[in-house]
């Protein structure tokens, strides 16, 4: 299961979108989520959807990278499909009811909103990831929020931060997959058991993990240190950020695309 997390993962390219400004990709990305929200209807949730596909084979990312990333989050659309069905209500009759327990279709189209919601929330953040190095991600966060700069809000240290956090999560999944196999060796049962021994059994991989994590966090504030590294006061940058005809095209076919998204809510019927 740890393997099948991709957050954080970048795989590099020389696609139109690994071409984009990170600043359209982070822009874009905000406005897909917040779109993605505002869409209730069928025609727009399709659309949310039909735009992750295009722009994942436009990218020629492999749809099955796209599947590893949906896989970690399976038992979370589970778990809100059930409660979602079986707490609904509706105003007509039920479909059907087992026990106390009745499904309305208000509940059933609910749950197919939240559903595709989620897989599209997942999947359009991790694009941006896939296609975009950390280092970009720090520049392109650092730019838009360069404006905080006015009230003294430490706009670099807060992007470094976050890209930082970022890359580190595949090499702490890496980290903890080694610590699973090394407990496992020893004798440690970790895939059996009841509940209450799974969580017992987590407490000799937790405690080196946060062990290896702080070293590695000690490293790498050594490692700055002894590049003499400051902060963003006066720091130059090997690629700087422009804006190109491929960022203008994208940005427009994404406005035009996010217009007729939310268009579809003055002409087609919400579900929900």
């Amino acid at each position: 299961m740890l393997k099948d997390i991709t957050i954080g993962q970048h795989f590099p390219g020389n696609s139109p979108v690994h071409r984009l400004d990170p600043r359209i990709k982070i822009l874009v990305t905000i406005a897909y989520v917040v779109f993605l929200f505002i869409s209730t209807n069928v025609a727009g949730l399709v659309l949310s959807g039909a735009l992750i596909f295009i722009l994942y084979g436009v990218a020629k990312i492999p749809l099955k990278l796209l599947k590893k990333s949906l896989k970690p989050i399976l038992p979370i659309i589970l778990f809100t499909v059930i409660l979602n069905l079986f707490f609904i209500t509706g105003e007509g009759a039920p479909l059907f009811s087992v026990w106390k327990i009745k499904v309305y279709v208000e509940g059933i189209l609910f749950c197919i909103v939240m559903v595709v919601r989620i897989v599209c929330l997942i999947s359009g953040t991790s694009l941006l990831t896939y296609t975009t190095s950390p280092i970009e991600l720090t520049d392109g966060i650092e730019r838009l929020m360069k404006p905080l700069n006015a009230v003294k809000f430490p706009v670099h240290e807060m992007a470094m931060m976050m890209t930082i956090a970022l890359r580190f999560i595949p090499t702490l999944i890496e980290e903890t997959d080694k610590i699973m196999s090394a407990q496992k060796s020893r004798g440690a049962m970790l895939d059996s058991g009841s509940f209450t021994d799974r969580v017992k059994a987590l407490v000799p991989i937790l405690i080196p993990l946060f062990i290896s994590a702080f070293r590695r966090a000690d490293e790498l504030a050594t490692a700055m240190e002894c590049r003499c590294y400051h902060g963003g006061d006066g720091r130059t940058r090997l690629k700087q950020l422009k804006i190109t005809g491929n960022d203008v095209i994208c940005t427009a076919f994404c406005v035009v695309y996010f217009a007729v998204v939310f268009a579809t809510r003055f002409f087609f019927k919400p579900l929900i």
